[in-house]
């Protein structure tokens, strides 16, 4: 099963080459890491080259935004399975492993736990699942959503399925997991903690919402999710 790996990058040259070098060294020769970069005139493609490593193919994203970038990284994936990938944070060894072992028992999407960091990988949470109360439950992330991108990898079929993306998303990494889900993919959870996740000033999502903000996005996204077919091939 080919690898991909989807990363979002926006002055990225901070952490990215950290991120990287703990992705390329448990994924192999066949596999790619694509880098949609949303601001070209940054230094991120400059930490990227200084790599070496031809498994990174950088692109210049469509500059509207995490939603779109992210989707336009998903457009570039030839891989079999795919992961969902920010720039600032650290892969622990077993991540690649134990995904691949989950997709092959025939789950099409899989989330795993995280343990939360400062800004030098300190671990403030041990387990964003704990802190989280994480589940599969489709209502159950409608009202409090599990699935952060970082922590999320599916299939071609699932990118196939619930791609493109409806205008105008709240979050991407929600839309997918809700779309799969209310489309019938198999969904698995990993209770184990597979990256470091790395929470700083500089952090460009995860953000303080208003209550209005989140009841709207919620209103939206029921909204795209009712037309939606049961079935993997809708």
């Amino acid at each position: 099963m080919k690898v991909s790996v989807a990363l979002a990058a926006y002055n990225g040259e901070k952490y990215i080459g950290e991120q990287l070098s703990s992705i390329l060294s448990q994924i192999g020769q066949n596999d790619e890491i694509i880098v949609s970069d949303d601001n070209p005139s940054g230094n991120t493609k400059a930490a990227i080259d200084s790599l070496g490593d031809g498994r990174i193919k950088y692109f210049e994203g469509p500059a509207r935004g995490v939603c779109a970038n992210f989707e336009f990284a998903l457009s570039k994936c030839g891989g079999d399975i795919i992961f969902l990938c920010d720039q600032d944070d650290v892969w622990l060894p077993d991540k690649v492993k134990d995904v691949k072992e989950k997709i092959s028992l025939g789950y099409d999407l899989v989330l795993h736990d995280a343990s939360i960091t400062d800004e030098k990988l300190n671990i403030e949470a041990p387990s964003f699942f704990a802190l989280h109360k994480s589940n599969a439950s489709l209502i159950g992330n409608i009202i409090r959503n599990s699935f952060v991108g970082c922590c999320m990898a599916f299939t071609k079929q699932v990118a196939q399925s619930v791609t493109p993306f409806p205008g105008d998303l709240p979050m991407h990494d929600w839309w997918i997991a809700l779309a799969a889900m209310k489309k019938g993919f198999r969904i698995a959870l990993i209770n184990k903690p597979l990256i470091l996740w790395r929470r700083h000033s500089e952090t460009f999502t995860g953000g303080k919402t208003t209550l209005k903000q989140k009841i709207t996005w919620r209103i939206k996204i029921i909204g795209y999710l009712i037309p939606l077919c049961h079935g993997k091939d809708q």
